[in-house]
This record gives structure tokens, C-alpha cells and sequence, in this order.
């Protein structure tokens, strides 16, 4: 993964196009960092079993870029898939982990208008309604 945040950052400050790899960077950050496991057959998906059940989380990647004036969305959240909680993995430019914030499904549904039929909000309202759940400074500090 560490080659592919590589070929992501130079092939963006190159072309100023964006590989398509976050949602599988962000996968792969959320089952590493935060000790999930990962959902086979999905590229999307993670789960964690509690002492109330297992948990199944979907899972967002975001990178933001400095400079970028337009307001940053999360992107379609799947509102009628088999998932409890979203997650969302926002990257700095050079690919790495910065945070996570999460979000249980109920919430997202609850600000997520209903004529917004493709579930898609900006990074900002879902760090707003959601829950800072990992922080790139506190793995450095540990």
C-alpha cells in the first residue's frame, strides 16, 4: 500500500488527475488502524463482532487536496445496503491517513434528504454529525 500512495501522489501532482485507489486505501486503513475485519467479496466493507454483535461498517475514502476550492463530498452512500455504521477515511495530498470519523446508519439517513436519492453529503456535514474516531497525530504520539 505504501507504493501505491506513491504512484496516487506523484501521478496527481503530475497529470492533476486522481487515481482511483481510495476506496481501496481506505478500506485497507480502516480494517489496519482501527482492527476490523475485513468482509470478504466486498471491496466496501468491514465488520467488527462486539460483545452486542458484529458490526458491519461501509467504508469512505476522501482525499483532500490544499488549494481546492470546491466544497468536498463523501460521495454515494449505499442507504439501502447491509451496513450499521460508515466510516470515512480522509487523506492528506500524499495519501496518508489524517482521520476517521464515523457514523451510525441511522444518522446518516436522518440528514440525508429524501431528494438526495444518491446519499451523497459534504465532508464537512459528516464530520459535523459524526464521531472523530482516529486521528493521525495520535498514532504518532503513542
Amino acid at each position: 500500500m505504501a507504493e501505491t500512495r506513491k504512484l496516487a501522489a506523484n501521478f496527481r501532482e503530475t497529470t492533476g488527475q486522481a487515481l482511483p485507489v481510495t476506496v481501496e486505501l481506505a478500506r485497507f486503513d480502516a480494517i489496519t488502524l482501527l482492527g476490523l475485519e475485513e468482509v470478504e467479496g466486498s471491496d466496501t466493507k468491514a465488520s467488527l463482532v462486539t460483545p452486542e454483535g458484529e458490526v458491519t461498517f461501509q467504508v469512505k475514502g476522501r482525499v483532500i487536496f490544499s488549494g481546492k476550492k470546491a466544497r468536498e463530498r463523501v460521495g454515494q452512500l449505499n442507504l439501502d445496503g447491509h451496513w450499521d455504521v460508515t466510516l470515512l477515511v480522509i487523506y492528506d495530498s500524499e495519501y496518508n491517513p489524517r482521520f476517521i470519523y464515523q457514523a451510525p446508519r441511522t444518522l446518516l439517513v436522518e440528514h440525508t434528504p429524501a431528494k438526495n436519492k444518491r446519499g451523497s453529503m459534504t465532508v464537512a456535514k459528516f464530520k459535523a454529525i459524526g464521531e472523530l474516531v482516529w486521528h493521525a497525530d495520535d498514532e504518532q504520539s503513542s
